[in-house]
Order: C-alpha cells, then structure tokens, then sequence
C-alpha cells in the first residue's frame, strides 16, 4: 500500500484524474499604469473621448496597453457613469418581422457605438415587466421596448430611474418616452382600396387574438370605411399571429357558403398560411378568385409561391430614428412619429378593374 501511495505523490495531475485549468489574470488599468509610468488617471483620461491628457502620455499609455493586451471594462465604467448600454425588450422574436427588426436596430446602435442587450421576452405582461426590470439591474442607459405588453406604470418606472424611453408600435403617450409608430390607419384604408379597385364586392378580414395596438388599428379602419360605403366585412380572429392560425381562418371562411373573394389579412404570417389552405384545400385561384392583402412585406411574402401584395415598415428609417433619439438625449420628449407603411403590389391581388 505504502507503494502504490508513494508512486500516486509522484504521479502528475492527469494521472490521478486531476485537470490543472489556467486561469486568466485580466489586465487592469493600474497594471497599465504601472508599465507606462504613469498615473492611474492617466490611463482613465486616455480612454476617454475628449479627456484632456498630452501626446506623450496617451502614447506610453497606449504602447503599455497594447503590450498587455488591455482592453476598456466598459461594465465596470458603467457603475461610475454612463453605461452606453441600450436594452432591447423583444417578444416573439422568431417572426420574420421581429426578427428583422431585431437585425436592423441592432447594426445601427453598435455603428452609432451603443451597447445593444437584447431581452427575449414572452408576450405575457409579467415576462416583459421582468425584462424591463432588467434593464434597470443592467444601469441600461436606455430601453427600446418592441413589444405592446409591457403596463404603462413599469415604463414609467423606467423613466423615473433616468432611462431613455422608446416605444415601437404603441399606441400610448408616456410623458418623457418617445413613440415610433407605422400608420396603420392609412394602410387600413389602402388594402380596402386595393380589394376595391380589383373588383372584390364579398371582403374578410383575418386577425389574431393577440390584438396589439396596431392590428386592432388596421382592422378598425378597413371594417369602418368598408361598412360605411356598405360592404359588408366577415372578421375572423384564429389564434396567435401565425402561419397556423390563417391556414384556420381559411377553413373557417371557405367551409361555409359563398366564401370572400377579397380578404386583408392584417400580417404577412396569417396571409401565408391562409393562402396555402384556400389553395391546396378548397381549390382557390389566386388572384383569379380570391385577392389576398398582407401587412409586413416579410421575406416569405416575395416567395415565388406567394407573390404577396402587402405593406413594408420602413424598419431602416425608424431604426436611424431610435438612433438619432438616443444620441439626443438633451433633447428626449415626449413625442410621437409615423411612418407610412409602404405599399408592395404583386400577384395576390388582381390589376384594377376597368370602369367607364
């Protein structure tokens, strides 16, 4: 025994199952200091925009940094001053729409040199109220808000803690927040005229039941302007605002009699599914028989299967909005800014009809 235990003392780690780890010693400022022959302060002011400091002590500094590999702890920096962090508080992220959204922000914060943290929430209230909450645990010193559950008195919470506030899509006015919003009355009124103008006289309109401010908004002013010129609308909620929940809508408007023959559907992801199903289901012709209308011009929508006539957010102007807001923050208030969704003709719809 006394043997074995002798050879075991002599034995390397990897023998006895022992993994040696290296850890890595980060580089501190003091350590950079101390190397350039300078003061710690020194070495704060040289990696600071517009911090005073001479040419020869922001050159020993940086030869000294380089040789170390030291690099700025702009978390630690963040517990003196401010963070540069903005939070990004996202539900349903996986939607082509979201998704893109998430994309275009995010390249043109970190161009604008903005620290972007994305918070995937659920839609629930009390998911996206302890996103929100994280943002002030982070010292973020903004949060863009792309969802529409988040309750008004946690927003405020917000802006109390001295965040900047931007809402995406939002029908509420925050005092101290700023609001981007897409026109959805206007596309509202052009999906009815563009069913109108192909000759469409028995209309539908396909929703969620999520009912966000913006497709309660599209589907408010394509039933009121229809019903005023009396058109009669067949409105159709099916679920969350998935491809799912429009292959469902399709059943249950074409498995009665005298189906519509023009139909908005107030996203993209409903119009697919509910495209496909009055297809390959019931026999439908599109556009021959049945004009469809989207909302979001999301990548699908341009598919050779599709050729979706819809609306796109101009997500590259309101991100360089967000953007130029919270490089403004002197000037941060409490306003509101539309955007004209653009409208995308293609094969969903037919041309208009001609008229004497």
């Amino acid at each position: 025994m006394s043997a074995r235990v002798a050879r075991h003392d002599c034995a390397p780690p990897w023998a006895l199952g022992v993994i040696a780890v290296k850890t890595r010693s980060f580089v501190s400022a003091r350590m950079v200091a101390e190397r350039a022959g300078v003061s710690r302060s020194a070495v704060s002011r040289t990696f600071t925009d517009g911090a005073s400091v001479s040419e020869e002590t922001r050159r020993k500094v940086l030869d000294a940094a380089g040789a170390l590999g030291y690099h700025v702890n702009h978390l630690a920096r963040g517990l003196r001053e401010r963070s540069n962090i903005v939070c990004l508080v996202v539900s349903n992220m996986t939607t082509p729409i979201r998704a893109r959204m998430v994309d275009i922000m995010t390249r043109q914060l970190q161009a604008s040199g903005w620290i972007t943290m994305v918070i995937n929430t659920e839609t629930d209230t009390e998911s996206v109220s302890k996103a929100l909450r994280q943002t002030l645990n982070y010292r973020a010193d903004a949060t863009v808000v792309l969802s529409g559950t988040p309750s008004a008195s946690l927003i405020e919470a917000c802006l109390a803690n001295g965040q900047q506030v931007v809402l995406i899509n939002r029908d509420d006015r925050l005092k101290g927040s700023s609001t981007l919003a897409v026109d959805n009355s206007l596309a509202g009124r052009e999906a009815l005229f563009l069913l109108q103008r192909a000759g469409c006289k028995r209309l539908g309109l396909v929703t969620s039941n999520a009912q966000t401010a913006s497709l309660v908004e599209r589907e408010r002013v394509f039933v009121d302007i229809a019903r005023a010129q009396g058109l009669n609308v067949t409105v159709t909620m099916a679920g969350p605002t998935t491809y799912e929940s429009g292959a469902d809508a399709a059943r249950r408007l074409f498995g009665r009699s005298n189906g519509p023959d023009g139909v908005f559907c107030v996203t993209d992801l409903l119009a697919l599914g509910f495209m496909d199903v009055a297809r390959d289901e019931f026999g439908l012709r599109i556009p021959e028989d049945l004009c469809v209308v989207g909302f979001d011009d999301i990548e699908q929508a341009d598919w050779r299967a599709y050729q979706l006539t819809t609306f796109a957010q101009p997500l590259e102007a309101m991100a360089t909005h967000v953007v130029d807001l919270l490089n403004d923050s002197e000037g941060a208030s409490s306003d509101r800014k539309l955007f004209e969704p653009i409208p995308i003709w293609r094969r969903s719809v037919r041309p208009g009809v001609k008229t004497d």
